[in-house]
């Protein structure tokens, strides 16, 4: 039937909501390999659904009667400063080092450090501080962040290299020939860190850039030998190491003093 139809037999009577709701549960872990996290999300979304189609739903009998899987809590191992290193020493890009090296130095998510715009950084402070805006943070907060010294020396090599002046080729349609000729970047407050593209709308898109990162690090976990998937504890879907674990081993080195 039509959602429509449920709705209606659900209103007559016909049909129960919690029955439904149970049933729905029942079809989501069959058919779908997903988190019960994620089952949770989509089962209690239905239940938002019907109830904005003016279908009361008691709270208590809710708990009641749909039963969710438990949650398994799987077993995190955060890296040590030793595959951190492992990991910088055998960047060959510049650009990804940095990011990696920002990561593994301030605990950043993945998207936050890729939002950093070159007026976000302080680097007349001590130590080098950080601005994260509230828009791309988890908890939409404002938030600065500081960096090590090994950090920011990394960072400001990044920015030189980034706006270095380069000799760029491009094919002249007036003298239907190519030219060589040299080129400085110019450098504005507003750009971002990590952008090295310019697209159609000058603002490039954060998503875009991950991607491309996100292919670098895999390859140069590839070629060291810890490109593997995360098969304990998981579905294989993902790489045992990822930007994420990153933050983890920040989480845990700050943990470990004891704050």
């Amino acid at each position: 039937m039509t959602v429509d139809n449920l709705v209606h037999q659900i209103k007559e009577g016909s049909e129960v909501p919690y029955d439904v709701l149970r049933n729905f549960v029942s079809y989501l872990q069959k058919n779908n390999s997903m988190s019960t996290l994620t089952l949770k999300q989509w089962v209690v979304t239905a239940k938002n659904f019907l109830e904005y189609h003016v279908i009361d739903i008691s709270p208590r009998r809710f708990k009641l009667k749909v039963k969710f899987p438990k949650v398994v809590k799987k077993e995190k191992e955060a890296l040590s400063k030793e595959d951190i290193i492992e990991l910088l020493n055998a960047c060959s890009d510049i650009r990804l080092k940095t990011y990696l090296m920002l990561l593994a130095a301030a605990g950043f998510r993945a998207l936050e450090a890729l939002s950093i715009r070159n007026c976000d950084c302080d680097f007349d402070a001590d130590p080098v501080k950080v601005f994260i805006r509230g828009e791309y943070t988890k908890t939409r907060i404002d938030r600065f962040a500081y960096l090590t010294d090994e950090a920011a020396k990394q960072l400001n090599t990044w920015l030189q290299y980034k706006y270095r002046t380069r000799r760029v080729c491009h094919v002249d349609a007036d003298k239907d020939a190519t030219v060589t000729e040299y080129r400085t970047p110019a450098k504005n407050d507003t750009d971002l860190l990590f952008s090295v593209y310019q697209s159609k709308s000058g603002v490039p898109s954060l998503r875009s850039m991950y991607t491309d990162l996100s292919i670098n690090f895999g390859k140069m976990l590839e070629r060291i030998g810890k490109g593997g998937k995360e098969f304990r504890g998981g579905n294989g879907k993902y790489r045992s190491i990822t930007f994420h674990n990153l933050r983890r081993y920040v989480k845990t080195t700050i943990s470990d003093l004891g704050y």
